[in-house]
């Protein structure tokens, strides 16, 4: 049996999205999704490099979307669909292990050294300083710093297994990320 949509393209995005979550039909998410194909395929291919990847990730993407947008709270559609475009690239070169290079504005603050320390176990002191400050941080904050670093899962994994809002999840990395550095520096200025 054959759907009848009457003025499907008529419906703005929050009506689309919630038409697709009150009757499951893909025709909602697929018109949805069609306005933004040719964003998250440029998104995808200034991360991947590869047309052929970019194409292959637009439709894993969509997947995705099928299998787990109802999960999510969505504001604005556009600004979401970037941010899983762009995570989902990121995830994929994370398991390649390639090494992503991104402007940053002057003042985002650098935590490199962080970022380092949880990759190499080169200086003791530092790594014991970093083992310790991690068990200081909020429950919420280390949880979702143990799992961007440590199981390199991407923002909408660790939404999806801790059922933490995304953008809870990313305010928790980044304050996380600054009071590790914070204590660290302290730890090692005390010793």
């Amino acid at each position: 049996m054959i759907l009848q949509i009457d003025n499907i393209k008529d419906k703005n995005d929050s009506e689309l999205l919630s038409l697709f979550r009150s009757s499951r039909n893909s025709e909602y998410l697929g018109q949805l999704y069609n306005r933004y194909m040719h964003l998250v395929y440029g998104v995808c291919l200034k991360y991947l490099q590869n047309s052929e990847d970019a194409q292959d990730a637009v439709m894993q993407i969509f997947e995705f979307l099928l299998e787990k947008i109802h999960k999510y709270e969505i504001g604005v559609f556009r600004t979401w669909i970037y941010s899983v475009a762009r995570n989902h690239c990121l995830q994929k070169l994370r398991k390649k292990n390639i090494e992503i290079l991104t402007d940053f504005a002057d003042n985002f603050m650098d935590f490199s050294d962080i970022t380092h320390l949880l990759c190499e176990q080169d200086d003791e002191k530092q790594f014991a300083a970093l083992k310790q400050c991690i068990e200081k941080l909020p429950e919420t904050q280390r949880c979702c710093i143990k799992m961007f670093f440590l199981d390199e899962k991407s923002y909408a994994d660790i939404s999806d297994e801790t059922k933490y809002h995304l953008k809870s999840v990313k305010s928790y990395i980044q304050n996380g990320k600054r009071n590790l550095k914070i204590c660290i520096e302290n730890r090692l200025q005390n010793e």
